[in-house]
């Protein structure tokens, strides 16, 4: 159905695919897989118009073409689910799933057509009642977008669809929805490429399996004749089966007490982390985790209960005060709340320092280009250069910049929410050494994580929340993934 044949493509010194092939068949689901900045990326864009190559071939069904433009490859039948979807934020999600194919009557489109068309849609595709045709744009979760933008895709006469990490941001039912859609595609004749960093899912969908390093293919495998190891062997050239390391670790003072916090989302809210712990926060969508951490760092008022770092109350007005304390968060979203995507490695990383280092409110560049390149090396963070724009980064170097961010404040606490979200497997094995080597240096660290496998790996305590609640804490030599998921199911005895 589909072909990419040899191709190559340079952006300017750096080399982001050599001669790569991949083949795309009706009904078969072919995984596609690799470190961030191996070369996925460019691929999906190369195949929906958005790059062209600079050397090699792309067929549909046959026919060599060549896209000038994303419609040109839309009208040849090709769809790209993006990672990051882009929403319309002030027209209705019904708008932004069917923008450019909307109904009309006369000059107007008909709104009672089009939201009748959504509510056929979620049914035929298994999610009724997730969107609401007239909800706002900017009002959807991170579930939600990535939802319309699998709809976006599903319009119209598709041949090929490749999904970019499209359950990083679903629930658990909404994963098992997306298969079920995906096995649906695959009945009807349509070719199925997905892109995931999440091995369960790749040896449960995937017929093969196409993996890139460093912009070549290493190999291709049949699903049921490969395994994990080989994986990830192929991805990073070296075994990881010692994921998480755990260095010798002297717990101290507490740094972070919570007694009785509650505010709009959350209730109720008591526990402490201590001068070298991880504590992460464990709990299915929606248990209240990052609604916690955003009251934590003064982004959410408080409606009753107390907050201390190092024994004295903060009084949180905003974000500004919980980081003169001490206290910093890496949050999940971090494109839209963390980074400056249109500015350098070297500015997103000192952007909490900058009073450091200016003198008579000039900032001295040379120091910040030593800071940076610092971080940049003992981080190893991928980048041409620390001038180089944080947006071209892949997912794993984005969020290792925003880590960096953190330890040039030299914050007490720090809370990662979901740290390994988009992110490749040997980007997790850096990051998860990162905070191991954080925590043996006597860091105070709140991890909020989704991934049962992370948090038994990482944590010393785990507190499990529910419906915005703590429903118990479990230390890590008791804890196991059914004793964490027992309480993050318990229901109120009403």
């Amino acid at each position: 159905m589909l072909s990419l044949d040899s191709v190559a493509k340079r952006f300017g010194a750096v080399q982001a695919l050599r001669g790569v092939t991949l083949t795309a068949r009706a009904g078969e689901v072919l995984a596609l897989m690799g470190e961030n900045g191996a070369g996925k990326s460019t691929l999906l864009r190369l195949m929906s118009g958005v790059h062209q190559p600079d050397d090699g071939t792309i067929h549909v069904a046959g026919v060599e073409m060549r896209f000038a433009t994303p419609i040109a490859a839309r009208d040849a039948g090709i769809r790209v689910v993006v990672q990051e979807p882009e929403i319309i934020p002030d027209v209705s999600v019904a708008e932004n799933v069917y923008a450019g194919t909307l109904p009309r009557r006369g000059h107007f489109f008909d709104r009672s057509a089009l939201r009748a068309r959504l509510e056929q849609d979620l049914a035929r595709y298994g999610f009724s009642g997730v969107l609401r045709p007239e909800q706002m744009g900017r009002s959807l979760s991170p579930a939600q977008r990535q939802l319309v933008e699998i709809l976006r895709a599903l319009i119209g006469q598709a041949r090929v669809i490749a999904f970019d990490e499209p359950t990083s941001s679903l629930s658990d039912h909404e994963v098992e929805s997306l298969f079920r859609l995906i096995g649906q595609l695959r009945a009807e004749g349509i070719a199925v490429i997905y892109v995931s960093h999440r091995m369960k899912e790749i040896f449960r969908i995937a017929d093969r399996i196409l993996v890139l390093r460093d912009g070549a293919t290493v190999g291709e495998r049949l699903a049921a004749e490969t395994d994990e190891p080989e994986l990830v062997r192929m991805m990073v050239g070296r075994d990881l089966s010692a994921l998480f390391r755990r260095s010798e670790r002297r717990v101290g003072r507490t740094v972070l007490k919570l007694s009785h916090v509650s505010t709009e989302d959350v209730q109720d809210i008591s526990f402490e982390v201590r001068a070298g712990e991880v504590v992460a926060l464990a709990g299915l969508v929606g248990a209240g985790r990052t609604e916690l951490a955003h009251a934590v760092i003064g982004d959410t008022p408080l409606v009753s209960g107390q907050i201390e770092v190092d024994g004295r109350p903060l009084r949180l007005a905003s974000p500004r005060d919980a980081v003169r304390a001490g206290i910093a968060l890496a949050p999940e979203e971090r494109k839209q709340q963390a980074l400056l995507m249109k500015r350098s490695v070297r500015d997103n990383i000192c952007l909490a320092i900058l009073g450091r280092l200016q003198r008579f409110r000039v900032v001295s560049r040379s120091k910040e280009s030593r800071i940076a390149r610092h971080y940049v090396q003992e981080l190893r963070i991928r980048t041409p250069t620390i001038e180089q724009e944080v947006s071209t980064l892949s997912g794993g170097n984005q969020q290792k910049t925003v880590l960096a961010r953190w330890l040039a404040r030299d914050a007490k606490l720090l809370i990662l929410d979901e740290p390994t979200r988009g992110v490749d497997v040997g980007a997790k094995a850096d990051i998860y050494a990162i905070i191991d080597k954080l925590a043996a240096e006597g860091s105070a660290i709140l991890v909020i994580s989704s991934e049962l496998p992370e948090v038994l790996g990482l944590a010393d305590r785990i507190v499990v929340m529910q419906g915005g609640r703590v429903r118990g804490e479990l230390d890590r030599h008791d804890a196991t993934e059914e004793k964490i998921l027992s309480l993050a199911i318990l229901e109120d005895a009403a």
